[in-house]
């Protein structure tokens, strides 16, 4: 018997993107899909829709877990989280929920990416599904009311309340998060797109699936080669298109072994090459950031949505469109890295997280293997951009955290410094510090970016589909050209809006 089975679509990866597109194909009764996806089902799983439980998540059996190549320059012990679970990353992450500015979108455009401008792009956002709140009243932590506070007065910013309601250049507030506060609970892709939907007879989820290998036929995808939870190998057809959406680190994964990518980067893993397309796993970006935490007097309140509830907005340079230096408070002492450099954690403590809005390193993605089973490399070229953008970044980010830690009413809270500790104060050290100890907010974006047709490293054109292929299109961070100023994960459920809407385009449409 032929292991065949035949859909309509096939989404490779029932994450944040391909949960939408899943969802909102299947309005068409007439319209068959297949959602693939690796791990398990979050329906039932108190750790996986229980929001404040992130933590616990990472680096377990629903963890990817991608190791960072040696980094001459930043932190190589990070590991990247990449999801294992219905839901991808919005089932494993804090939610924070932010809509690209419209200079994020303005820049895409203007890269290539032609009818991805703001104004374009700004509807997807009001037909999202997912709940997005402010933290809400019973979940703001007093310490964290008191840094909005202090850093308000010390930094002279605005206070925002409702981040997503107008574009903003500087400001400090409470998140908005994709959650639902009565419970905690998560109001991720899967809870807003599928968990409503799982009776459709058009929609087939098929878990614990991993994709291992697109089918072509010619230039034209005709299915994906999947591989079960008990080892057997089964064929999924598409009939219309298949539809990448397994995130910045398995897509060009996917595609390099399936003999997509650059010619001789294929060539020397003994891979044959389908299709020679030089920008599969270039342009890898992040928002690396670094930490600084403080020991508090005592025990800090228990109330928070995920420990990580507000944050602080900085445009340093008047000439940016938006800003360029990023905080999240953490109200636990986040010495996961420091601690490698001796640091010890203390009892209580609370962390500021400089972050870079708009990294200038770029990385790449590479295989070393001819065994899709073995992990690629993944090689972020932290703190590498000729002028040193990245790492100034930081050490600015270090000093102004230590202006609002310094100001009541958020200075009454804190005992001690306790990393990098007051004693480090040059640049030289400072920079030192920042980099080894920094660490990602998992990210990653950019490893198949759309743009113009004339730009060699462009992996998709604007409509999504793969360059100089048939019936395949792309649809997740990958695709991104440049990262957002904010947190991604509401760009990519827009992305994942917009191809829905391109793919009604080809099949004459269906009903809203």
């Amino acid at each position: 018997m032929e292991n065949t089975t035949q859909y309509d679509y096939v989404i490779v990866g029932g994450g944040t993107a391909g949960s939408v597109i899943a969802s909102r194909l299947t309005e068409d009764p007439d319209i068959t899909v297949a959602l693939i996806e690796g791990g398990p089902s979050d329906v039932g799983r108190d750790d996986v829709l229980t929001l404040r439980r992130w933590m616990g998540l990472l680096g377990g059996e629903l963890d990817y877990d991608y190791p960072t190549t040696e980094q001459p320059r930043g932190n190589s012990n990070i590991r990247h989280s990449r999801a294992r679970v219905l839901g991808g990353c919005s089932s494993h992450n804090t939610l924070i929920a932010f809509k690209p500015l419209p200079s994020d979108w303005d820049e895409w455009a203007a890269a290539g990416a032609e009818g991805w401008d703001a104004s374009s792009m700004d509807p997807y956002f009001h037909r999202l599904r997912n709940n997005i709140v402010p933290v809400d009243e019973a979940d703001r932590n007093a310490i964290a009311r008191d840094f909005v506070d202090s850093a308000r007065t010390t930094l002279g910013v605005p206070r925002i309340e409702g981040f997503n309601k107008a574009a903003f250049q500087d400001g400090v507030g409470f998140f908005d998060l994709a959650y639902h506060p009565e419970n905690n609970k998560r109001s991720s892709a899967s809870v807003a797109y599928l968990h409503p939907f799982l009776d459709r007879p058009n929609l087939h989820i098929a878990l614990e699936t991993w994709a291992f290998r697109l089918e072509l036929d010619g230039r034209r995808a005709t299915g994906v080669r999947v591989r079960t939870a008990d080892g057997e190998e089964r064929l999924v057809r598409a009939r219309r298109e298949v539809v990448v959406c397994a995130g910045a680190v398995d897509t060009p994964r996917l595609l390099m072994h399936s003999g997509i990518g650059h010619r001789a980067e294929l060539e020397k893993l003994g891979i044959p090459v389908v299709h020679d397309l030089p920008g599969v796993g270039e342009n890898l970006l992040d928002h690396p950031e670094s930490v600084i935490v403080w020991e508090t007097h005592g025990p800090i309140p228990e109330n928070s949505a995920m420990d990580s509830d507000a944050g602080l907005f900085v445009r340093r340079d008047p000439e940016s469109p938006g800003p360029d230096l990023m905080f999240h408070f953490y109200q636990i002492p986040f010495t996961d890295n420091p601690e490698r450099l001796g640091y010890e954690r203390p009892e209580h403590g609370v962390s500021m997280t400089p972050n870079i809005p708009k990294p200038r390193s770029r990385g790449r993605l590479y295989l070393t293997s001819p065994d899709p089973e073995v992990k690629p490399a993944l090689d972020f070229r932290y703190f590498t951009d000729a002028q040193d953008y990245d790492g100034r970044t930081l050490v600015d980010g270090i000093r102004i955290a230590r202006e609002i830690a310094a100001r009541e009413p958020l200075a009454g809270w804190l005992k001690r410094e306790v990393c990098p500790g007051p004693e480090v104060t040059s640049d030289e050290d400072l920079s030192e510090y920042a980099r080894r100890v920094a660490h990602t907010v998992y990210h990653p974006a950019g490893t198949c970016r759309m743009g113009a047709a004339d730009d060699a490293l462009a992996v998709v054109a604007p409509d999504l589909r793969i360059r100089g292929l048939d019936a395949v299109r792309i649809a997740d961070a990958s695709v991104f050209p440049t990262m957002t100023t904010v947190n991604p994960m509401i760009g990519v459920l827009m992305v994942g809006e917009k191809c829905a809407d391109l793919l009604g385009a080809t099949t004459g449409g269906h009903d809203r």
